[in-house]
């Protein structure tokens, strides 16, 4: 039997685990600790590490589990910035859901989106306290208004579909454009210039860091909307902070934040917050953020859950898997194993 050790556990991710393994087919440890050299010991003995968003999968992290003889990191998440792949390559392979529910993600990106623009929480407030004046609370339509979509993948395409059905006129910007899609592709600096409203659905790289910085927010119309709920550091935190207080950033939906690792899934309500630039963030009557729970849907869990044992069972029982992420296939757009065998 292959034993999982489980960093950063939460008690959702236990039930929908064990209910996937409700076979026994696994044995699994669940640590409610994040992955760092601090807690690597607890991998001792594992076949499997299975790792979230926040732990610390780097280069000296990597070196202690291949010394202990850990032959697989399980990302259950789409992303795998926090993971050092050229580190890993050719000594402990990765794998990773790469679509647990992408409408979970988009949903909740117009969830927030429409929450801010129709002043929803400031409403739920007030009449909680049973004032029903409109006073403040004007918001504006989405019909008309230009979105700029960066990343097309499957959340970026469901997000697109969303906003068409408010009549919204859509301009998209990725990389490696979708042949034959119908997408409105345009230049980055037209996503600035152009947008009303800008959501981010791409993944974290080295060169995509920071995109929302100083200079690409000079360019952005007065008053724009930005929504993420990729990554946190696709924007520069302080960046954005300077364009609100400067009125060129009109509102901000974040469910994601770049130094969120110490704060995000942990209940700081008795704390103060050592982060100075959350902490502005969020005592600002524009921005509202959600603590990464765009991936939190019963639909979600059950597929986290599923395809990452699935993924485990077929990186053992066969000599390739379907997830597996390499250097090559982040470096290059692609392995040349071509996941027909394992990428090393």
């Amino acid at each position: 039997m292959k034993k999982i050790v489980f960093f950063d556990a939460k008690d959702y991710d236990i039930q929908s685990f064990d209910k996937a393994n409700e076979g026994g087919e696994y044995e699994i440890k669940y640590y409610e600790t994040r992955l760092s050299m601090d807690t690597v010991s607890l991998a001792k003995g594992a076949d499997v590490v299975c790792v979230f968003v926040n732990d610390d999968v780097g280069a000296d992290v990597i070196d202690a589990l291949c010394k202990m003889g850990v032959k697989l990191i399980a990302l259950r998440c789409a992303g795998y910035n926090n993971v050092d792949i050229e580190r890993a390559y050719g000594r402990i392979n990765v794998v990773r859901v790469p679509a647990y529910s992408p409408y979970a993600v988009a949903e909740h990106a117009m969830a927030l989106l429409l929450t801010s623009v129709r002043r929803i929480h400031k409403a739920y407030n007030r009449t909680r306290d049973y004032n029903f004046s409109l006073s403040g609370l004007t918001g504006f339509d989405l019909h008309g208004k230009t979105v700029g979509v960066i990343g097309t993948g499957k959340i970026g395409r469901i997000f697109i579909d969303i906003c068409k059905g408010f009549g919204m006129n859509i301009i998209c910007y990725d990389k490696f454009p979708q042949e034959n899609s119908g997408l409105n592709y345009v230049s980055l600096d037209e996503i600035w210039e152009k947008s009303d409203i800008i959501s981010f659905h791409c993944p974290l790289t080295d060169e995509n860091h920071h995109m929302v910085n100083g200079d690409s927010i000079a360019k952005m119309k007065k008053g724009v909307i930005l929504i993420n709920t990729s990554r946190g550091a696709l924007i520069d935190a302080d960046a954005l902070v300077n364009g609100i207080k400067e009125r060129k950033i009109g509102a901000a939906c974040l469910d994601v934040y770049e130094e969120e690792s110490d704060v995000f899934f942990h209940d700081r309500s008795g704390h103060i917050i050592d982060d100075d630039t959350l902490a502005r963030l969020i005592s600002m009557p524009n921005v509202i953020v959600t603590s990464h729970q765009a991936f939190l849907t019963e639909e979600a869990l059950s597929n986290i859950a599923e395809t990452t044992l699935n993924n485990i069972k077929q990186f053992f029982e066969t000599d390739r898997c379907d997830n597996e992420i390499c250097y090559k296939c982040q470096k290059f757009g692609g392995c040349p194993k071509k996941h027909q065998n394992k990428c090393f």
